[in-house]
């Protein structure tokens, strides 16, 4: 942790001469600090997203049709069958509503078993640097967890069968990418991608404004860092 400290003392002296100094913090100051933030970031992200239209109505992170079904769609609007498909998206994005709680318990473990050097990448580094350490941590799990979710959210929906039937095959001729060859795992990454999403603008927010924040302790470790 001394050098995770001394790291802090340079980039606090480097970018301003009146910049809290480093001696103000402990040790422990210094490490709850950041672990204080992720853990707060983390559960306003989830709590945004798994609200009702936290997915369906959020242009940002809202799950659209895969690419794939674009010409299908149209279609069936030319021949009066719109209502599926918009059927299908809201059952996409609900999925994702119910998964994203599972998201939680993941970030806030991530957060505990944090190395020092990590803690240096993220404190010094751009301004998305702890979410790129939650991609790193978290995206397998996380994930894994999502997956049955959004599988039973979507198993009663015959156009999602009927998608997966048509994907499966044009994946094995090189015609549907295999991010999209199934429709439970494309709404599983959509939904992994909403949550860093999330995530890098709560991240955004608290190193730019930190005593917003409404923490002592973050205005000592990012107030002081930002300046």
């Amino acid at each position: 942790m001394r050098n995770l400290l001394t790291v802090l003392s340079f980039v606090l002296f480097a970018t301003h001469a009146n910049a809290l100094s480093v001696s103000d913090l402990s040790n422990a100051e210094a490490s709850g600090g950041l672990k204080e933030a992720l853990i707060q970031g983390a559960g306003k992200a989830v709590s945004q997203l798994s609200a009702a239209d936290g997915f369906f109505g959020n242009k940002e992170v809202k799950i659209p049709l895969p690419a794939t079904m674009k010409k299908a769609e149209k279609a069936m609007r030319m021949f009066g069958m719109g209502k599926q498909a918009d059927d299908l998206v809201l059952k996409m994005n609900r999925a994702a509503e119910a998964a994203v709680p599972e998201a939680k318990a993941l970030l806030v473990d991530s957060v505990k078993k944090m190395s020092v050097d990590d803690a240096k990448t993220i404190l010094t580094g751009g301004n998305d640097s702890a979410t790129q350490y939650f991609k790193k941590t978290t995206s397998v799990a996380m994930g894994e967890k999502f997956l049955p979710i959004v599988k039973k959210a979507t198993e009663d929906v015959q156009l999602a069968q009927q998608y997966n039937k048509f994907a499966a095959t044009g994946s094995k001729y090189g015609l549907v990418g295999k991010d999209q060859a199934n429709l439970e795992q494309y709404v599983t990454q959509k939904t992994l991608d909403g949550v860093y999403l999330m995530m890098a603008k709560e991240e955004l927010a608290i190193r730019q404004d930190p005593i917003g924040q409404g923490s002592n302790l973050l205005k000592k470790v990012f107030g002081a860092i930002g300046k």
